[in-house]
């Protein structure tokens, strides 16, 4: 998108909003092009991702506790400031440009696959792979990814239209979005075979299994896609099939590993974590325990 933009544009900078792979692109495109470009982040966003946006020449600002808040701000400053918004899914030269890891995959191993399965925050990823793959291998099932809760795709699947949630969990801030782009959703509605949902703790597991197979760490977001082949082959008992697992991001914050490694188990179901509610009066502690 932004090669595309003319001389003019490129002159007055371009601004985006971003949870983080987003922004690293936009940082390095706008350092080749030659152009300036304000990056928004929420202000959750882990500090491993606005510092590599920052080494990459991008002029970083952290705003809302959520992307849908970060967007606002910068769509907003965008016209105040006369720079062009370079959204991180719902443009056609966007998915375009994502669906070009859907030509590598297939460039690389041709028909020799059952089913993609790729991450879904806004839908521009899965978007432009669908497109790509569904014209050269119309048999290959592109599955989507999201997490329990932060679902805007399948909900808007299931009820045929766009749904806004009203909250979305951070743990994988990557792909934490309130509402599908409106031309990625059109695109999925068409293309995409189905969505797997995960929680947190199978997330966690994905990670552990990648450290291990492959000394990897993936953030939660890159995970993702992984702990839904592995629910949906278990599920549908697929067995000497090749599938592909798009593990769409790195970005780990250290002192996030211990939470994930006490929650590796209960992914595995080789622990289980019990919860009850306590009325808050002297003596119910021992009561319970009693």
């Amino acid at each position: 998108m932004m090669a595309n933009l003319s001389e003019e544009q490129l002159k007055r900078g371009v601004i985006c909003s971003s949870a983080g792979n987003h922004a690293q692109g936009v940082a390095l495109a706008s350092h080749k092009l030659g152009c300036n470009a304000v990056i928004v982040m929420p202000v959750t966003t882990p500090q491993i991702k606005w510092k590599s946006v920052k080494r990459l020449g991008g002029n970083v600002v952290l705003v809302g506790d959520a992307y849908d808040e970060a967007q606002a701000y910068a769509k907003k400053r965008a016209e105040e400031e006369g720079r062009t918004f370079i959204p991180p899914f719902d443009h056609p030269d966007v998915i375009v440009g994502q669906g070009t890891i859907g030509m590598e995959i297939n460039n690389q191993l041709k028909d020799k696959i059952h089913e993609i399965f790729v991450p879904v925050g806004g839908g521009g990823f899965i978007a432009g792979i669908a497109a790509y793959m569904k014209r050269v291998a119309p048999d290959i099932k592109i599955i989507g990814v999201e997490t329990t809760d932060a679902n805007a795709m399948a909900m808007s699947l299931h009820y045929g239209h766009r749904v806004m949630l009203d909250q979305v969990g951070n743990f994988a801030d990557g792909v934490a979005v309130k509402m599908v782009g409106e031309e990625t959703f059109r695109l999925c509605k068409e293309l995409i075979d189905g969505v797997v949902l995960v929680n947190r703790d199978a997330i966690c597991a994905s990670i552990k299994e990648m450290f291990e197979e492959k000394r990897s760490i993936l953030e939660p977001a890159g995970a993702v896609a992984l702990a839904g082949a592995e629910a949906y082959c278990n599920y549908y008992g697929l067995k000497d099939e090749n599938v592909v697992a798009i593990t769409s991001g790195a970005n780990m914050n250290f002192d996030r590993l211990r939470l994930i490694s006490e929650l590796v188990d209960v992914g595995r179901k080789r622990e289980a974590m019990l919860a009850t509610f306590l009325p808050e009066k002297l003596g119910s502690f021992k009561e319970f325990c009693e």
